[in-house]
């Protein structure tokens, strides 16, 4: 696969997530491909990328961390099993957002 390709699929991937987590009605998101930085490993060979997820959203008011990671997992579905190898998720809720200094991605 061509660099440009991988690129071009990577981008591919980060929109259909963002339009999945679209449900959540997130008031942030972010999507960052960290696939480069796991090039040889052996998810990165069958085309699964690795992906750090930023999402901030009222539908977590009330949710602990593990029903927010399976809200998120029910929402990407297949793309768990195909297009991504690895998701590192920050769900937080609005509130937390706004008490957090430190915001990872």
């Amino acid at each position: 696969m061509s660099d440009t390709h991988a690129v071009g699929a990577a981008a591919e991937v980060q929109t259909i997530i963002q339009q999945r987590l679209a449900v959540l009605e997130p008031l942030r998101l972010q999507v960052i491909d960290d696939s480069a930085r796991h090039a040889g490993h052996p998810g990165a060979k069958g085309g699964g990328g690795h992906y750090r997820l930023l999402i901030v959203s009222a539908a977590f008011t009330g949710q602990g961390r593990l029903a927010r990671h399976r809200m998120l997992h029910d929402a990407l579905g297949d793309l768990l099993r195909t297009r991504i190898h690895a998701l590192g998720i920050q769900a937080l809720t609005p509130a937390e957002a706004l008490a957090t200094t430190a915001i990872a991605p």
